[in-house]
């Protein structure tokens, strides 16, 4: 399989309020290359926010702004390419609000939402948050609410799921942004 994992984490309930973004690339099944960055939102954090993901204004001060990030990853976002995220309506949705606050127009891609493929293959479990699942199929996690551990794990539960179950089975829960 080959396909990018994303998280971000946000400064406050905004979608456009992203503070951090981790991207994982995967080729033939391995992780081949990791990004990772604080961003700047312009915008206040909110103490629930800091909360989750440990991020402060303070530490994002000096970040680039998506504007400025996007030129750097946006070649990875070619028509065709697979994304995955856990809960994927909310990474895609602020990808496609921060990218719009800079008047950037979203690319097109596939996304395939781990969230989505736990409850179909895992529905046993007693939640489907990314560290339960993580847990449930021996997927390391190393420190949730941390953009690029979130990414990580993601990458590992697709491929472990497609181990699993197939990759027909994957291929029948991607959808198109």
């Amino acid at each position: 399989m080959n396909f990018i994992a994303m998280d971000f984490e946000t400064a406050n309930r905004h979608p456009e309020s992203a503070c951090s973004l981790a991207l994982v690339m995967v080729r033939n099944n391995q992780i081949v290359d990791r990004f990772y960055t604080l961003i700047n939102p312009q915008m206040p954090f909110d103490a629930r926010n800091i909360q989750i993901h440990d991020i402060t204004a303070q530490e994002v001060a000096t970040a680039p702004t998506m504007a400025e990030v996007w030129p750097y990853i946006k070649d990875l976002y070619q028509p065709g390419m697979l994304v995955c995220a856990h809960n994927a309506r909310f990474d895609t949705n602020v990808m496609r609000q921060s990218l719009a606050r800079y008047d950037i127009s979203e690319p097109h891609y596939f996304v395939i939402d781990t969230l989505r493929t736990s409850k179909q293959f895992e529905p046993n479990l007693p939640n489907h948050k990314l560290n339960t699942v993580a847990k449930a199929l021996n997927v390391e996690l190393w420190h949730h609410h941390n953009a690029l551990s979130d990414s990580e794990a993601c990458a590992g539960i697709l491929l472990e799921q497609e181990k699993q179950f197939g990759d027909e089975a994957i291929k029948n829960l991607v959808e198109q942004v």
